[in-house]
């Protein structure tokens, strides 16, 4: 018995395994932003660039979140359907994201080592990278529907493996909507709450009208909250070397969508604190589109750049954006 077992046990992970799979991805070089050019300010950042991504391959799409997870561009990304798409992004000699490389994907695996069982289970929402020592070891995963977060190692920089279950208060696991838990992001060796990992909703909405966030730590542990706007949503988050954080906020309005990008100081980052964001970035229309990923890394030239990515829902008429800006003096 127990050696059949443990050859259907095999079996499986080997079928699992399987799943994984090589994707062709092709990119076009995006150089204009609602009208300005290349290096040209846009309201408090400064224009680098992007790419429109596209694949033959259906799985490709409904990117909500995208992680560093090493010093030289490779990224993992987590999609609504319950999927790690992994690759790097390459640069061109003027240091301008031009691609999107080495691509796989593979399913996300629940606590027992198999793919996610049910759509209410596999919809990812963000994506952060956790540092031990300075070196990424793991990712974590946010989740709605099944509102939970897990916690998967990296191998070869590659995020995988079975999921390890990240405690998280009750009435988060209890709100099983799909406007729940949609931002995560621990914060840097800078900030006040080091190591702390942040967890943001988008429509948990406490009596005073605002976002309702939480921070998982040993120091730093409990309920925040973040100011809530009339047409815009928390979509993601990422923190800024110093410490600052970052928070994408997404809309719709007249038929298109809208975003707004926020800075919130470091120090105001703290278990029981309103946080409230200053405005870095807006923007509507066709320059952007369903805006839902935040990431921040260092670009092969030594400037520290933010990432904006869009989710296409795997619908035509959306795209998978990566757009690339930096701080302005």
């Amino acid at each position: 018995m127990i050696r059949r077992a443990l050859a259907l046990a095999l079996a499986m992970a080997a079928v699992w395994q399987a799943d994984a799979a090589e994707l062709t991805v092709g990119a076009v070089q995006i150089t204009d932003f609602g009208g300005v050019p290349l290096d040209g300010p846009v309201d408090r950042l400064i224009w680098r660039g992007g790419i429109a991504m596209v694949s033959q391959d259906d799985s490709f799409g409904g990117l909500s979140g995208i992680a560093f997870t090493s010093t030289d561009q490779h990224v993992a990304l987590v999609s609504d359907r319950g999927n790690f798409i992994s690759g790097q992004l390459a640069y061109d000699e003027g240091n301008r994201l031009f691609g999107f490389i080495g691509v796989r994907i593979e399913p996300i695996q629940n606590s027992k080592g198999a793919p996610l069982p049910r759509q209410y289970s596999r919809d990812a929402e963000a994506i952060t990278t956790v540092l031990r020592n300075g070196v990424p070891e793991a990712v974590r995963v946010g989740f709605e529907h099944l509102t939970r977060v897990a916690e998967f190692e990296l191998t070869d920089m590659v995020p995988g493996g079975a999921a390890k279950e990240v405690e998280v208060p009750e009435w988060l696991t209890d709100t099983r909507t799909n406007e729940s838990l949609e931002a995560v992001c621990v914060a840097p060796d800078a900030s006040p709450i080091a190591g702390s990992t942040l967890l943001l909703t988008e429509g948990v909405i406490d009596d005073d009208g605002q976002h309702v966030a939480w921070l998982l730590g040993q120091n730093d542990k409990g309920p925040l909250s973040y100011q809530s706007s009339p047409a815009v949503n928390p979509t993601d988050c990422a923190f800024l070397p110093n410490g600052d954080l970052l928070v994408l906020e997404r809309g719709v309005s007249f038929l298109a969508f809208t975003m707004t990008l926020r800075r919130v100081r470091a120090q105001d980052v703290r278990p029981g604190n309103l946080m409230v964001g200053e405005v870095l970035l807006q923007a509507s229309g066709g320059t952007i589109d369903n805006m839902e990923q935040v990431a921040v890394h260092t670009a092969p030239g030594g400037e520290t750049r933010i990432v904006l990515g869009s989710d296409n829902n795997f619908n035509d008429w959306e795209r998978n954006l990566l757009l690339e800006f930096a701080l302005a003096p």
